[in-house]
């Protein structure tokens, strides 16, 4: 009976060293369970300290006097200008994923202004000013691709920036964009006549699609663009296509045809190795309706370039 008691005696003091060993162990754990890790592995984006982050997309570079008239202006505030209605702006992380992305179109409440919050890590910032259309939507899928999906491209501002959150205080980015398109204008001498309902302008080279970091076109191959001609019969028409360069300068050979309303083509002219600038205006000037068309030229008229005449 004294050597049971003495065991029973033993084994009651092990059971609350036990219990005193494994509660400090639980303890223990549950305090490294609770502290945070910057690792995104770890954490997800929700669970890691967001540092607040307002971009100003507030103005682009315009030269009015190589794109527009003889006004020129460094720079114009985003909402003032007509030939954009929308702004995206992206972020991307360091491996590519697309960690924010936002589209304002004009008319919005502070339309240029973005308000959002990142995790710490480094990052490329997109913001891309366009022409809406839902006939030819913008897509933009990161730093180095963006198209137009639709049959045409519009007029497009890009710029890209390096950015780095590396604590949780606010961050203040103020972005300007530049013109990455260059622009067709194709002028008619003569007046319109009733048979013709669009104008189709076809283009050997560049794209309707581009990389925002450079501005240059990814595709090179050409596209067709045709748009709808509202001149009034024997008035003369104005056309207009935008279009993104491989290079900053290229030749294109650019082929004009009027359509009727069923498509088919009452006029056609190939106009060879035009000359293209991007933030450049390239006007093609010609008869396109009459007999007059059958034997005239086509004047080219660049800003950069002296005028010649080519035959039409």
């Amino acid at each position: 009976m004294h050597i049971a008691h003495h065991n029973f005696f033993l084994f009651t003091k092990f059971m609350k060293n036990f219990k005193f060993f494994f509660a400090a162990f639980m303890l223990l754990a549950a305090s490294c369970s609770n502290d945070e890790s910057l690792d995104s592995s770890v954490n997800n984006f929700s669970e890691q300290a967001l540092a607040p982050v307002t971009v100003h997309v507030k103005g682009f570079s315009v030269s009015q006097e190589e794109f527009s008239g003889p006004i020129t202006r460094a720079a114009q505030d985003l909402g003032d200008y007509s030939g954009i209605n929308a702004v995206t702006l992206a972020f991307y992380a360091s491996n590519g994923t697309e960690a924010y992305k936002s589209t304002q179109a004009k008319g919005d409440v502070n339309f240029g202004e973005f308000s959002l919050s990142l995790p710490m890590g480094s990052y490329t910032m997109v913001a891309v000013a366009y022409y809406h259309s839902d006939a030819s939507p913008l897509e933009l899928t990161s730093p180095t691709e963006a198209a137009f999906t639709g049959t045409r491209a519009y007029e497009t501002f890009a710029t890209t920036q390096e950015v780095v959150i590396s604590n949780t205080n606010a961050v203040d980015i103020s972005a300007t964009l530049d013109r990455v398109v260059t622009q067709l204008k194709v002028v008619s001498t003569d007046g319109k006549t009733a048979d013709v309902s669009n104008v189709r302008m076809t283009f050997s080279a560049g794209g309707k699609d581009f990389n925002p970091t450079t501005g240059f076109a990814i595709t090179n191959t050409g596209f067709a663009n045709t748009v709808g001609n509202s001149a009034a019969v024997g008035s003369t028409s104005t056309s207009l296509s935008f279009l993104f360069l491989a290079t900053d300068e290229q030749n294109i050979n650019v082929t004009i045809e009027t359509l009727d309303a069923d498509g088919a083509v009452l006029f056609s002219k190939t106009v060879n190795n035009v000359p293209f600038q991007r933030n450049r205006v390239t006007k093609l000037t010609g008869a396109m309706y009459t007999n007059e068309a059958l034997s005239g030229t086509f004047q080219i008229e660049t800003a950069w370039l002296d005028e010649y005449d080519a035959n039409f």
